[in-house]
């Protein structure tokens, strides 16, 4: 597995005149969110700073709420489908349409529809994880995918590309892989936005959890964290930020707890730096992840993380005790406990917002495209694989 744990900075462009065909899939989802945009940021880097070397096409097969609607500098090619024939279909017109030299897919299941979607043609295919293998074959179409991968489609995969190197380290005991593997962390965009706390909002110490309204992201744990903590604490604030299908059980557990007058649930679909802004502490309740860009874009702002200790990406981040605190899955008192502290020791805590933010700079796109660029290098190397 090649992994790098610093990010080089400045490589110069490749002078190589043949230029390397690569192809993205964007997820068949509703919402233009975390895969989303990281997809988008990265091609977007690459077709910016390495033109000489990658032609881009990203393909989308389903609409995107709030995709960006500026043209983007990659190949966009929009091809919705309807049903999983129509998309068995596109994807194979697609993949005989060019002469990839890689296809990059996200996650396991896409990454085994595609690759029965190419049977007799002849292409390179690199998986990019971006969440939590061991969870996430929870239903039986996911298991009969998860099962195709581990018996059949793995060892026809070029690379796996993974968002952690923990995630990566799990995928390989999982699976028994003997594929060869990259670390490519997620770029972290960067802000205009200053610190503006309201001025109804000084005399409290504002907590904020940016992510989908959904178990994986545990606002409920959360909630029952910051009920307990309001016992104990009168001059707190908690802002819940997102969208998602979970959005009435959260209000109503809301409503349940009695927090109304001092938790909000606000909806910042394209940038939540309005709600990071005005905020003090960053709450992830997460019971697992791949990463989390939600964590590095409230260190951007210089918040102090409390985050659940899950799989994976949290402590791939919180490595510094300036950072944050990381504290059981379950949450509980020792979450409660963290928040307590942060309320206690604001000011100090505060005077670490530089640090924090020099920290995040090591994931700014400017440099992470770099090592994407590194990956796709070496991924698309040698003969095209027929997946028969």
């Amino acid at each position: 597995m090649q992994m790098k744990t610093e990010l080089p900075v400045g490589k110069e462009r490749s002078t190589s005149i043949a230029r390397k065909k690569i192809l993205y899939i964007q997820p068949g989802t509703s919402s233009f969110a975390g895969i989303e945009r990281v997809v988008d940021t990265i091609c977007t880097a690459l077709s910016d700073k390495y033109a000489a070397d990658f032609d881009i096409d990203v393909l989308y097969t389903s609409q995107h709420k709030n995709r960006p609607s500026d043209s983007q500098s990659y190949n966009t090619i929009d091809r919705i489908v309807r049903n999983r024939r129509e998309l068995m279909l596109v994807l194979r017109s697609v993949f005989k349409g060019k002469d990839y030299d890689l296809i990059v897919v996200p996650q396991i299941e896409p990454t085994v529809i595609c690759m029965i979607a190419s049977i007799g043609i002849r292409r390179n295919f690199a998986m990019h994880l971006h969440g939590n293998p061991r969870l996430e074959p929870s239903h039986l179409k996911a298991k009969i995918l998860f099962l195709l991968m581990r018996i059949y489609f793995i060892r026809r995969l070029s690379y796996v590309f993974g968002t952690s190197p923990k995630q990566l380290e799990s995928f390989r005991a999982m699976f028994k892989s003997k594929v060869r593997q990259y670390w490519l962390p997620n770029p972290v965009r960067r802000f205009d936005a200053l610190r503006n706390k309201p001025n109804e909002e000084r005399g409290y110490v504002t907590f904020v959890n940016v992510g989908r309204f959904s178990v994986q992201k545990g606002q409920d744990i959360l909630l029952r964290a910051f009920a307990e903590l309001h016992k104990v604490r009168e001059n707190v604030k908690l802002k819940v930020v997102g969208y998602g299908p979970g959005e009435a059980e959260l209000r109503d557990q809301i409503k349940r707890l009695n927090l109304e007058t001092v938790v909000s649930v606000e909806h910042y679909p394209d940038n939540p730096s309005p709600a990071l802004a005005a905020s003090d502490v960053y709450v992830s309740t997460s019971r697992w992840e791949g990463w989390s860009l939600a964590i590095c874009e409230a260190l951007r702002f210089g918040l102090p993380v409390v985050s659940t200790d899950c799989e994976f990406g949290p402590s791939d981040i919180l490595v510094d005790r300036r950072l944050g605190l990381l504290v059981p899955v379950a949450g509980g008192e020792e979450l409660v406990n963290a928040m307590i502290y942060y309320c206690d020791n604001l000011e100090t805590e505060l005077s670490h917002a530089e640090f924090r933010q020099s920290f995040i700079d090591s994931y700014d796109t400017e440099r992470v495209v770099d090592v994407h660029a590194d990956a796709l290098r070496v991924a698309s190397i040698g003969l095209p694989r027929v997946i028969a």
